[in-house]
């Protein structure tokens, strides 16, 4: 990364507020832990990723308005003040209700990190090096969601309670806070904001529309895989919660070498192709997971989704933008909205796997979310040969 065009000294406080934004996907563990915890049904236990991803319908795009007027890194810090009030809570009181409230609030905050976060790295990173900064703060993601399930791992064999999990949280969120009031950033003067009805108007291009929705099951495969491997782990191989994070490691870790070689094979091969070939096999590997009912096979096939959906967000994204260049702000509002596609894939996940009777079949909402992408896929196929 060019020194030329980068500040290291206000890079870093940056890229480490996508440390903060990669706390979100503790939402599989989360659900696997207070199911056991707690005695909730499968149903009950879907409301967590419910919850947590609702905000992101609702919030994405009054926050992009509001941060035209208060600022990008003002809002960075009311997303990490909103994030350690909601990781505090568990800590002094665990139970359903306050676990949702928690989450609710960590599902704000997020919502809010991303939106502002990706526009203030603009401010401290210019030129050519823009696009390897982005790229890094998606690896320091993909790295705290990894994180995630040791760190539930430490909180229970240490302190003996996984809810201990969020003070850490809270206390990783607060020196990323000080770090970043710390560190001046200059902020251009932002752009006359659109309206939310300019906004959503777009959905009427079919090709924004096509692709929006593709956010939508992108994220929703990601909290169901993510989800449901754990509960694979805990049903079938009879491992405890605590160590059932596991999965969601995994998972982790192969999205993170995805990512990584995604920004490699990107650079080189075309985008769309890229996109048919990944989500097909990742559409083979959501149906072999009905059946997956050994350790191996459950950690293979969840790391192979994992792996071959950790580019297809930015695929997708990047489509968009080329698509409605004019409209570059408007789209990336738009679609963060569609990240509330992991609140669509807790509750079906658990009605399923009730129905049947066994926690295989709540791979039916990975194998949805999968079919619809690779129609996409071959959508964008088609239209990109005529553009």
């Amino acid at each position: 990364m060019s020194t030329k065009s980068t500040n290291i000294s206000k890079l870093l406080p940056v890229l480490f507020g996508f440390f903060v934004m990669g706390f979100v996907d503790i939402v599989g563990t989360a659900t696997t832990n207070a199911k056991e915890t707690l005695g909730l049904t499968d149903t009950m236990a879907g409301w967590i990723p419910t919850v947590m991803f609702f905000w992101f319908l609702v919030l994405s795009i009054p926050t992009a308005l509001i941060m035209n007027k208060i600022g990008r890194k003002a809002t960075v810090q009311i997303s990490n003040v909103v994030t350690i009030i909601g990781m505090m809570i568990p800590f002094f009181t665990y139970d359903l209700t306050t676990l949702l409230v928690a989450v609710a609030l960590l599902g704000i905050g997020n919502t809010m990190l991303q939106v502002s976060l990706n526009p203030l790295l603009t401010n401290v990173v210019k030129g050519d090096a823009l696009t390897s900064a982005l790229t890094t703060g998606q690896v320091v993601k993909a790295v705290s969601s990894f994180c995630g399930p040791l760190i539930v791992l430490f909180a229970t064999n240490y302190f003996g309670l996984w809810q201990y999990t969020f003070p850490v949280y809270a206390a990783v969120t607060l020196i990323a806070a000080i770090w970043l009031q710390l560190t001046p950033i200059q902020e251009e003067k932002p752009d006359k904001a659109a309206s939310i009805w300019a906004t959503f108007s777009l959905l009427g291009d079919s090709k924004i529309l096509l692709l929006f929705f593709g956010i939508v099951f992108v994220v929703g495969i990601d909290v169901a895989t993510n989800t449901i491997a754990p509960k694979l782990l805990s049903a079938f191989v009879g491992l405890p919660a605590k160590e059932a994070g596991l999965g969601s490691s995994v998972y982790f870790l192969c999205r993170t070498a995805g990512a990584f070689l995604g920004a490699f094979l990107l650079a080189r091969v075309n985008d769309v192709s890229y996109f048919r070939v990944n989500i097909v096999l990742a559409l083979v590997a959501a149906v072999l997971l009905l059946f997956a009912h050994t350790m191996l096979s459950i950690l293979i096939l969840a790391g192979a989704i994992g792996f071959l959906c950790s580019a297809i967000f930015a695929v997708i994204f990047g489509q968009a933008l080329k698509a409605r260049p004019d409209k570059g702000n408007e789209i990336s509002g738009l679609l963060i909205t569609g990240v509330f596609g992991g609140a669509l894939a807790g509750l079906p996940m658990g009605y399923f796997a009730e129905t049947f009777g066994s926690q295989s079949w709540a791979a039916i909402v990975q194998i949805i979310c999968a079919i619809y992408l690779t129609i996409c896929a071959f959508v964008l196929k088609k239209n990109t040969a005529t553009t």
